[in-house]
């Protein structure tokens, strides 16, 4: 797919991604916006995101997302969704239901498709990393670069994840050859942290609990406490990997507390259990080391309700 022939002769282009955007998100999406304004310059392009983290600031034209949800069109000719299905699209769900063209393009496993073009690459390591091939390399810039490089070191944990393959690592070669400081960029939008977050760290760390001899851990934020230290979910960034390294643990589960009797989950595995599989049970999804849901019950409802099927998929591969 090359993405300037599938819009060719759209005069409104919308574009989305997923509620509460990661890094991943957030570059593909920003990185689409750009190369469109630039490869379509009559054209009417609009971004709609929930509010990225501010981390994320370093992108160009980043306030040029609408927040919002607010747009003068009634219709677009073409709507494009990234990184997510379209039921996970929150506000911006109503603009691709209503769109003349719709384009999904992501790369997780669980998602089979929901426009009607579809790029779906559960091989790739991200979203972006699909945005950089449906892209013509030669119209790319260094702020287009830069966004598509976010994305991908957000979704690999700076090449560090499972999901780093050759070609992403071919890709981020090309990427940083525009010249922009990619070692700036990785130290300020994936490990610096705010106080506030290092604290929430910390309480996760210490409130955390093992289970199963220790192959599994568990560790939540309510919303009394996002609340006391006068924080919110995107102060939760990189608590689950962070508590994934603990030695002897196959399977982490973090949480935190959207509302009464609701939890957001996230799952990684180092390998033995496919918490993609176990995401969809849910009604979430992600990745085979990598996934999410949210759950609805007391904390021990949630950890029990997972703990069957962790248990299975350990059971199952470590016979």
């Amino acid at each position: 797919m090359k993405i300037s022939e599938e819009l060719k002769g759209a005069q409104t282009i919308g574009i989305s991604g997923h509620i509460r955007p990661d890094g991943d998100c957030v570059g593909s999406c920003m990185a689409l916006y750009l190369y469109l304004k630039k490869e379509f310059p009559e054209a009417q392009v609009e971004v709609f995101l929930e509010q990225p983290p501010e981390v994320f600031n370093c992108i160009k034209d980043i306030k040029e997302i609408r927040t919002d949800f607010k747009t003068e069109l009634q219709r677009f000719d073409a709507f494009i969704a990234l990184d997510t299905v379209k039921e996970r699209m929150g506000e911006a769900e109503k603009f691709f239901d209503n769109a003349g063209k719709k384009i999904n393009i992501d790369h997780h496993i669980s998602n089979k498709g929901c426009g009607g073009t579809n790029y779906i690459d559960a091989q790739a390591s991200s979203t972006s990393e699909l945005i950089y091939k449906v892209l013509d390399e030669e119209k790319l810039d260094e702020e287009i670069a830069k966004a598509i490089y976010i994305g991908i070191i957000h979704d690999t944990g700076v090449f560090n994840y499972s999901n780093t393959t050759p070609d992403a690592l071919a890709i981020a070669s090309k990427l940083i050859s525009f010249g922009f400081d990619f070692s700036e960029i990785i130290e300020k939008t994936f490990y610096e942290k705010s106080y506030v977050q290092n604290l929430l760290l910390g309480r996760a760390l210490l409130e955390s609990i093992t289970f199963m001899d220790g192959k599994c851990i568990v560790s939540a934020i309510h919303q009394r406490t996002l609340a006391f230290y006068h924080a919110d979910s995107k102060d939760l960034e990189g608590i689950v990997s962070q508590l994934n390294h603990t030695e002897g643990v196959e399977c982490t589960i973090f949480m935190y507390q959207t509302g009464t009797m609701e939890y957001k989950v996230s799952l990684r595995s180092k390998g033995m259990v496919d918490v993609a599989q176990i995401a969809v049970f849910f009604g979430g999804g992600g990745h085979v080391r990598a996934a999410g849901c949210t759950m609805n019950g007391t904390f021990h409802d949630v950890v029990n309700n997972l703990s069957l099927h962790i248990e299975k998929e350990l059971q199952k591969n470590m016979r």
